[in-house]
């Protein structure tokens, strides 16, 4: 594991974290550290972790113990408004997709003119243009997910987390949505995203966090972790062995 920068860090960290649920522990992270500009990708095995660790850097799930860090101080509801989160399975608003855009556009206060013009942008953004009237909930799954990712970035986020938001999804639709995260990262937006696909996370990840057992086995520069793993954990998950 890379060496960990100190708690001043501009980025996210994490300081002794556990969780732990009728005598079994889920998370055990002594210390993490992301201050790269990302993106970031949690991998690991079924149960590792991943996305339990995701909620807790969101501030969704409070551990038992330890800390969570934003910018050298503990995460705050001010420093949460300034994220967002998408879920393996979006949950979206029984309104069209315009209107699910819009609901969160009103929220920021923003009046209808400027409202109207941001709701373009971001059909564009998505290709779903030919959707706005259209009820989100009538979508197909890529659609609905780039719908989702769309309605978390109207919300101007720093950092936005996705859990595993093309599981479910074919090569075509995967694609289109790697496509938008690419470019959210390129504005600035910094991207935290736990997925199973080893291959997205090549075309995708700045660095990688390899889970276990619900600890952080291996953190490093993508390139590192993926070509190179220093831990036998990482080595046999990333070769296809079975990692328990």
């Amino acid at each position: 594991m890379r060496d960990l920068a100190p708690e001043t860090g501009a980025g996210l960290a994490v300081r002794g974290l556990r969780l732990a649920r009728k005598g079994s522990v889920l998370l055990d992270v002594a210390a993490l550290q992301l201050d790269g500009p990302g993106p970031t990708l949690i991998l690991g095995p079924n149960g590792a972790g991943k996305s339990l660790l995701l909620r807790c850097l969101h501030g969704l799930i409070s551990a038992d113990q330890g800390r969570v860090l934003y910018r050298g101080g503990v995460l705050t509801a001010e420093h949460m408004a300034r994220q967002a989160m998408v879920f393996q399975q979006p949950v979206l608003l029984r309104r069209s997709v315009a209107a699910n855009l819009d609901f969160v556009l009103k929220r920021q206060g923003l009046c209808r003119e400027i409202r109207k013009a941001r709701i373009s942008a971001l059909l564009a953004e998505g290709g779903l243009q030919d959707k706005a009237r259209q009820s989100a909930r009538s979508l197909s799954g890529g659609e609905a997910q780039r719908l989702a990712i769309l309605r978390a970035l109207a919300t101007d986020p720093e950092t936005l987390f996705l859990d595993e938001p093309t599981s479910a999804l074919d090569p075509s639709a995967t694609q289109v949505i790697e496509q938008m995260i690419r470019r959210a990262s390129a504005r600035g937006v910094r991207i935290v995203m736990v997925t199973h696909d080893i291959g997205q996370a090549r075309r995708l990840a700045a660095d990688i966090v390899m889970m276990q057992g619900g600890r952080v086995v291996e953190h490093g520069a993508a390139k590192q972790v993926l070509d190179a793993p220093i831990t036998q954990a990482a080595r046999r998950y990333l070769a296809g062995g079975l990692v328990t």
